[in-house]
């Protein structure tokens, strides 16, 4: 096991009924502002309860955060948050409103000239960043107790990341019964995104990390017992509680103490979003069986535990034990209602391989675990897509 060093400082309150105890949470004397993206949480309920919560704060609102959040969007509410005076943000959603806020939180105190640079730099030049809580209605990215964030530029058909311990929110408020009114597509794109989160810390090579090989692999295993659960009763409390929980579990730091991470099927999968705007949770259920595929040598050992502890096949015929879970894993993806083909999305792989590869020559880009996947690399990893 590697050297780590684990910190998490978000205060997670879970359960039914539990956003009424944002009165408690939030500072007294804030200036709040809401966050939220299309408008759903006015007709499930949850703005009614976020509203009633804080009727003794100053409050403002900010919607329209997009699935995708646009850096142009976010600046919009930094402008908002200076001119009123805002102390405090409310992410009231799902990652896509928390990660936005997030970048709003970094953004309306960055001394530069250009908050762009807060994500060039990965979230380098970050020195501060405003308070922020949050709310959560759907589980999928594990924003809600990670210092993550990941945006999109419209002007520029970018999509980077960024990371700093500023932004992990001070709290947040995780109730499953917001989760019921979701759509399917959404249900099933958390599922695929907090399938994938476990798969880019784990999928690598053994050092010996027994204890975090196991969380992985029970984040994973509940998530494909409960998956059909919900698909068949989308009222079912305990399916989506132990979904939303084992999402947050996913990217909180805790099962990548020690190990070494990937990350490279999200940094192909953030191009396709930027080039092509499919959802971030199809764009990775594209690449990583090929991923998987183009690195099956480099990531064997760990295919074949994951083949035999999570999908049960017998590795005594180790190639066909690992071609099996590499196919097993992209009939998960379908069996939850995500395709796995390009052409599913009307993407021409072809225009899509040399899109992506000239970007990340442009930018010296080289990804995984040991360092290897190249432009060129991925450009076969993208030519496999199918």
């Amino acid at each position: 096991m590697d050297n780590f060093t684990f910190y998490n400082p978000v205060k997670i309150v879970f359960g039914k009924n539990t956003i009424p105890q944002l009165e408690n949470l939030m500072p007294k004397t804030s200036k709040v502002m809401l966050l939220y993206g299309g408008g759903s949480i006015k007709n499930n309920g949850v703005y009614d309860k976020v509203a009633a919560a804080l009727k003794n704060h100053d409050l403002i609102e900010f919607g329209g955060i997009e699935p995708n959040p646009l850096y142009e969007t976010c600046m919009k509410a930094v402008a908002e948050i200076k001119k009123e005076k805002v102390d405090f943000l409310l992410a009231v959603g799902g990652g896509s409103v928390l990660d936005a806020t997030k970048f709003i939180a970094a953004a309306a105190e960055y001394k530069g000239d250009d908050p762009w640079e807060i994500l060039l730099s990965f979230g380098e030049k970050v020195e501060s960043s405003m308070s922020l809580g949050a709310v959560l209605t759907l589980p999928a990215t594990g924003s809600e107790m990670n210092p993550n964030s990941v945006i999109s530029r419209k002007a520029t058909s970018e999509k980077l990341f960024f990371g700093h311990p500023s932004v992990y929110p001070e709290f947040s408020i995780l109730d499953p019964e917001t989760t019921y009114s979701l759509p399917e597509r959404q249900v099933a794109n958390g599922i695929v995104d907090a399938f994938v989160h476990v798969m880019e810390q784990y999928m690598t090579y053994p050092v010996g990390a027994s204890l975090q090989d196991r969380f992985a692999e029970g984040i994973i295993q509940t998530l494909v017992e409960e998956a059909p659960k919900v698909r068949n009763n989308p009222k079912d409390y305990d399916s989506r509680a132990n979904i939303m929980w084992s999402a947050t579990l996913a990217l909180n730091g805790l099962i990548a103490c020690g190990v070494p991470e990937d990350w490279s099927t999200h940094m192909i999968g953030h191009e396709l979003t930027a080039f092509y705007g499919i959802d971030h949770a199809q764009s990775l259920a594209v690449v990583l069986p090929a991923l998987w595929r183009n690195r099956k040598d480099e990531k064997n050992a760990k295919l074949l535990q994951f083949g035999q502890r999570v999908w049960s096949l017998n590795g005594e015929n180790k190639d066909a034990c690992v071609d099996d879970a590499i196919a097993k894993t992209a009939e998960f993806f379908e069996s939850v209602g995500v395709k796995t083909k390009l052409a599913d999305y009307g993407i021409d792989k072809q225009e899509a391989a040399e899109k992506i590869r000239d970007r990340f020559k442009q930018r010296g880009s080289v990804f995984g675990e040991h360092g290897n996947i190249s432009p060129n690399v991925v450009y076969n990893i993208i030519m496999d897509c199918q």
